[in-house]
Formats: C-alpha cells, sequence, structure tokens
C-alpha cells in the first residue's frame, strides 16, 4: 500500500487477482541475536500456527492444512505484541508506508475484524502522545485542540485510519532461550476510525517503510541499524511453511547470485529503483518506448500484489508473450476482464522476463512469480497497465527472492532463493 500523505494515486487492485489470493501471516518469533538483529517468520493465515486456523474446517493431511484461503488481498501479515499485559496484533506488512497502527476499542465506523480490538485502557504501558511530541509532527494532519495528538493516514488506494498516536510497548517471542524481547516506546497509531479495503483477518499495518516514524525506523537504534530482509514464500505455497523476516545488523544479503541496486533518493518513505526494461525471452522491451530512463522510476510495495506500470509498457510486455505462449489467451471469460489468462492445468512453462535494473544488475522471473491462478486451471499475467504516473513493484514479483533493503549504505539486494525452505 502507498501512503497518501506523500503519493496521490488510484490503486487499485485487479478484479480477479484479489479473489482468491492467500494470505499470510509474520510471526514475530524474534530471534534476539548477539549481532543485535532479530528475525520474524511470516506464517500463512491457515497454518495450525496462526490463530484464525480452524480445525473443523481444515482437514489435516500429514499434519499440513490443506483449505484454500479466500478474498484476503495477497497480503502478508505480521504478529507482533502490544502493552501489558500482551495483546497479538496481525497487521498487513507494508513496505510502502510508514505508519504501525492498530485497531482499538472504541472503533466507530471501523471495517470488520475477527479478532478482539486492542483495548489502550487495560494496557498498563499505553501512553497517548501530546501535541508537542516530537513524533506526533512525524504523522500527517496530526494533532486536536485537546491537545493529543490525533492523526488521519490516507493510502494510495483510498484506505483511511484514524485515531490518536500513542507510545506503547511492543513484545516479540523469542526463538532462542531469553524469552520474548520487549521493545519499550514505541510510537504507534491506536486507530478509532478504520476504513477501506482492509479484511477481517487484518488487525492494522505495519509501516516498514523508510520514514523517520516507520518500524524500521524506530526499531533500528535497538537493533544494530536501519535495515532489514525478508523473503516472501509465493501465495500458493503449502499453507503449514514459514518464511522469515530479519531486521537490524545480520540481516544483509550475502552470497552467490547477489544482484545490488541502488536506491533512489526520491522520498523517505519508498524504496525506490530504477528499471531499464523488461525481457521477455530474449526480447528486450524499454521501459519507456522513447528510450529515456527516469531515475526511481518504480518502488518496492510488500503491500501490493501485482505490479504497477505504465500502460504503453503493459500493452508491449503482453503483445510479445502472446507471440512466446504457444496457446490460445482466455478471450470468453467476463470475470477476467482485459487481463492476460491462459486455461492450463499447471503453470506456464515460460517464458522467463527479466527485469533490467540500472547499471547492468538484472533478475530473472519465473511463471511463478508473473502469472498467478485466480481460480482454478486459470492463469493471469500479474502485472496491471496504469496511467497514474506511480509506478509499483508489487509482492507476486518479490516471491522466492530473499530481498535486502539497507538503508545505511542505500542499496537493495536480490538474491533467488526458495524461500519455502528459508
Amino acid at each position: 500500500m502507498a501512503a497518501m500523505d506523500t503519493i496521490l494515486c488510484h490503486v487499485h487492485f485487479g478484479v480477479v487477482l484479489v479473489t482468491t489470493l492467500f494470505i499470510y501471516l509474520v510471526s514475530f518469533s524474534a530471534t534476539a541475536a548477539s549481532n543485535g538483529g532479530f528475525s520474524v517468520q511470516l506464517v500463512h493465515r491457515n497454518s495450525p500456527k496462526s490463530p484464525f486456523y480452524n480445525h473443523n474446517k481444515t482437514p489435516m493431511m500429514s499434519k499440513k492444512p490443506q483449505s484454500r484461503v479466500q478474498a484476503n488481498n495477497g497480503q502478508y501479515l505480521m504478529k507482533l505484541s502490544l502493552g501489558n499485559p500482551l495483546f497479538d496484533v496481525y497487521g498487513i506488512a507494508d513496505t510502502g508506508s510508514d505508519l504501525l497502527w492498530a485497531q482499538c476499542v472504541p472503533c466507530e465506523g471501523c471495517y470488520k475484524q475477527i479478532k478482539p480490538k486492542f483495548d489502550p485502557k487495560k494496557s498498563s504501558t499505553y501512553s497517548d502522545l501530546p501535541c508537542g511530541a516530537q513524533e506526533c509532527s512525524l504523522v500527517p494532519n496530526s494533532c486536536s485542540t485537546e491537545n493529543v495528538c490525533s492523526y488521519h493516514y490516507e493510502y494510495g488506494d483510498g484506505s483511511v485510519t484514524r485515531g490518536v498516536l500513542a507510545k506503547e510497548t511492543i513484545s516479540l517471542e523469542s526463538t532462542s532461550e531469553k524469552g520474548t524481547v520487549a521493545l519499550k516506546g514505541i510510537a504507534f497509531g491506536c486507530g478509532h476510525n478504520n476504513t477501506g479495503v482492509f479484511n477481517q483477518d487484518d488487525m492494522g499495518l505495519i509501516g516498514l517503510g523508510g520514514g523517520p516514524i516507520s518500524f524500521i525506523s524506530q526499531v533500528a537504534p535497538l537493533v544494530g541499524g536501519k535495515k532489514f530482509s525478508y523473503c516472501l514464500v509465493p501465495f500458493h505455497t503449502d499453507p503449514s511453511i514459514e518464511s522469515k523476516m530479519s531486521f537490524g545488523k545480520g540481516s544483509e544479503v550475502l552470497g552467490n547470485g547477489v544482484v545490488t541496486v541502488p536506491l533512489v533518493p526520491k522520498d523517505d518513505t519508498f524504496y525506490f529503483v530504477t528499471v531499464e526494461g523488461f525481457s521477455v525471452g530474449d526480447k528486450f522491451l524499454p521501459f519507456d518506448s522513447s528510450g529515456k530512463v527516469e531515475k526511481g522510476n518504480i518502488f518496492l510495495d510488500s503491500g501490493t500484489p501485482p505490479t504497477y506500470i505504465p500502460t504503453d509498457l503493459y500493452d508491449r510486455l503482453a503483445a510479445e508473450l502472446r507471440k512466446q505462449i504457444p496457446m490460445a489467451p482466455i478471450e470468453d471469460d467476463p470475470d477476467l476482464g482485459n487481463q492476460l489468462c491462459y486455461r492450463t492445468k499447471t503453470n506456464l512453462k515460460g517464458p522467463i522476463l527479466t527485469v533490467h535494473f540500472e547499471g547492468g544488475a538484472n533478475i530473472k522471473l519465473t511463471p511463478t512469480q508473473t502469472f498467478i491462478p485466480p481460480k482454478d486451471e486459470v492463469f493471469c499475467f500479474a502485472m496491471i497497465g496504469d496511467n497514474s504516473g506511480v509506478n509499483i513493484y508489487g509482492n507476486f514479483a518479490q516471491t522466492n527472492f530473499l530481498i535486502g533493503i539497507d538503508l545505511e549504505t542505500k542499496v537493495v539486494s536480490f538474491k533467488p532463493n526458495d524461500c519455502t525452505k528459508d
């Protein structure tokens, strides 16, 4: 998701792509390593380790859940615990915004949530922030006449959270013998009026952008650096399989096969990079038909499933895919709109799409990352043409890569990886 205060666009999710996607939970089972960093695990929404797991509806086979999860927007959820006593929150992991927030009671006009909402009155470590607090100045549309830092935070898809900015202790479960890891005095939004495209499993959102109020920036002094890495499993993966997200020192992406791309400092929040073009097989297609390359022409967003590119580029990519895929696309299904889709029992065998970043850095995308099944035996191209001027490198294309974002060296690193074995 893109934060509206910095970028104004209509990030519309594809009608079909959204309706049958799976959702993952980033479980903050933090490894409090001696180097100061920590790791978290991404847990499938329908895993037995998820609080949303339904033992009555999900058949067990070798202790692995097999049921399909629908209408969850292809998001990844992170688990953290707020306050004292601990209150578990599962929020959308979003590199396209900064604010960390959770639904709180009272919650007037809020979207439906199946789990209980956080009650700040029941936490001994909760405290509202006053208007004069430094953190309050970092949140748009903040403050009120009651000297409480109220906020109004909008996203590019039209979603909104409104509430009070506060400080709270965030606790992380540790995989070591040291128990939990408590991070005190973290600023977060206690959302009392939240609307938009959220679904009933979303309990809030964890902003992983680069701005000063983001979760990444706030924990950086505590974990040994302003950097993190993650490895997203493809959404159709066995839901019992988890992947990890690491923060701070020790989260660097290293080793053979690493491709490093410079971050373009256009904005504090967004992780902009420069894409020069794509290749379909051996056919190179420049990002812009004119051949000109704008610096920072796309940003990475774990909170948006498909990749949004200019309509002209999308049309050229789709035309080349049609030429190279030896089967006829679906033309008679109104549910698919004008998406490029194919009817097949298994995913396509090719072609490979190569993303050409500036400086000669290239990564290859397989059909697992570029064609998504919105329904049985149908696979659709997971990119969308959009002329808003805002281009987004979505989470479908990020799966099965170990991705490191280092705000100290100002680079993004990609390493091909089977995230199901991370």
